[in-house]
């Protein structure tokens, strides 16, 4: 059944090999525009090779547990379990796609990918699962073990969600990780006002809709934001709208000068800090690769916010020992498992472990310590992750308060009051709240 590594621009053959290289470790985003570029793909078929392969992604073990019963063990290539749960995604989810199409397409990939035997084996086995039905979950007797398959998402963290939030909060946000996710864009107020971006966006067509999450931002629909001549102006910048709640919670005001970006890459939330504060004023982005630091750089250009900016590639562990600055506001928007992100990373529910949570925990706790040396008397440092995960959020927040009693926390403040009925004083967002990505928000203040 070996794939011939056949050179084909059919969307559905691109989505198998895709999918192949992805399960082997490519980065879906990354492999997924290298295919596009490659194969000068046309609208519609860019849609459906990026449908195609997030929704298998999405899915996966879904489909494994229900292709299971129709293989019954028989070794097949990787490629050709790829192709069936293509052919699965477009049955199950896509309504727009007659059966006898799927059917028709998938046989014929894989007789271009394959042989005759190929195709035969891929026959018999969609002509079995049309006579017979998918398998229901409601046969899994266990609550967790069922919840992984429906949701696709590892046992492991099916286990975590419920301990940390009860099995209905769970429930409820495995429901919508799946959905598409929002496009969404922050206004650049140093360039243009909320109502003039409207405009610019409302003449290239798109439909933009205030935001009910963060201030100065549309949730746009209509076409690709990033192709548009208010993106490339540098009036607007793509954003998700929980990711801009470190930066409003973190209290910028005239008096703040001297800012710390402490893990700054790509920049997203290093110009919304310099969009708000005084031209005397300057933001100092960090990370530690050089190429994520031309990313700040070109987003700072775009934007026009370049002479507020200062980049530099540092460790933010080492900050104490390599910089002699006291800063007024610090942000530690932190490197964190991501599980905030499903709906646009959905291979990371694969590739992490509860040990790379654990891990990344330790990581986050030795910037907080680190960079916390640099905070000026009175300052405040915002703690952020985009993961939903408590031991990289709460737990991480608890160490590094009894370890610096000279710290305390205040109530993270938003510009929507978000959860202001909340008891802590930290801010969960979860991806079940507004439908944004899950977002972290702890807001420290040095004593």
């Amino acid at each position: 059944m070996s794939d011939k590594r056949v050179y084909s621009d059919n969307p559905r053959v691109l989505a198998v090999q895709t999918l192949a290289k992805i399960k082997n470790g490519a980065y879906s985003n990354l492999q997924l525009n290298q295919v596009i570029k490659q194969h000068h793909l046309g609208e519609a078929d860019t849609r459906l090779l990026t449908t195609l392969v997030y929704g298998v992604i999405q899915h996966r073990l879904t489909f494994e547990y229900w292709l299971a019963s129709f293989v019954k063990g028989k070794k097949i290539d990787a490629w050709v379990t790829e192709l069936l749960y293509t052919a699965l995604f477009q049955m199950v989810y896509l309504d727009k796609i007659p059966q006898h199409a799927i059917f028709n397409e998938s046989i014929e990939v894989a007789k271009v990918m394959g042989h005759v035997g190929t195709a035969k084996f891929v026959t018999a086995i969609l002509h079995n699962i049309d006579r017979q039905g998918l398998p229901s979950t409601t046969d899994i007797s266990d609550t967790v073990t069922r919840l992984s398959v429906e949701a696709s998402l590892p046992i492991w963290l099916i286990e975590t969600l419920i301990n940390q939030n009860g099995e209905t909060k769970t429930r409820q946000m495995i429901a919508t990780i799946n959905d598409a996710p929002s496009q969404s864009v922050r206004v650049n107020s140093f360039l243009a006002s909320d109502d003039e971006v409207k405009a610019a966006l409302e003449a290239e067509n798109f439909t933009a809709i205030a935001s009910k999450v963060a201030a100065h931002a549309f949730v746009v629909n209509g076409g690709h934001v990033a192709s548009s001549k208010a993106y490339h102006d540098g009036l607007l910048t793509i954003q998700d709208e929980s990711a801009m709640l470190p930066v409003e919670s973190l209290q910028l005001t005239e008096n703040v000068k001297n800012i710390l970006d402490a893990a700054a890459a790509p920049g997203g939330k290093t110009t919304q800090i310099a969009q708000y504060i005084a031209d005397d004023a300057k933001v100092l982005a960090l990370d530690i690769h050089e190429h994520k630091i031309r990313l700040i750089q070109h987003n700072a250009e775009r934007m026009h916010l370049s002479d507020k900016i200062k980049t530099r590639v540092l460790d933010a562990r080492k900050v104490p020992e390599q910089i002699d600055q006291q800063f007024d506001r610090i942000l530690v928007d932190a490197p964190c498992s991501g599980f905030g992100l499903l709906r646009r990373k959905p291979e990371i529910r694969y590739d992490k472990t509860l040990a790379d949570v654990e891990s990344l925990s330790r990581l986050q706790l030795a910037i907080l310590n680190s960079v916390s040396k640099n905070l000026a008397k009175d300052g405040i440092m915002v703690y952020s992750t985009c993961t939903i995960l408590r031991q990289e959020n709460d737990d991480v927040v608890t160490s590094f308060l009894n370890e610096n009693s000279n710290f305390e926390l205040i109530p993270t403040e938003t510009s929507q009051n978000l959860k202001e009925d909340r008891q802590e004083k930290v801010l969960h967002v979860y991806p079940d709240d507004y439908h944004t990505d899950g977002f972290f928000v702890a807001v420290l203040r040095k004593k």
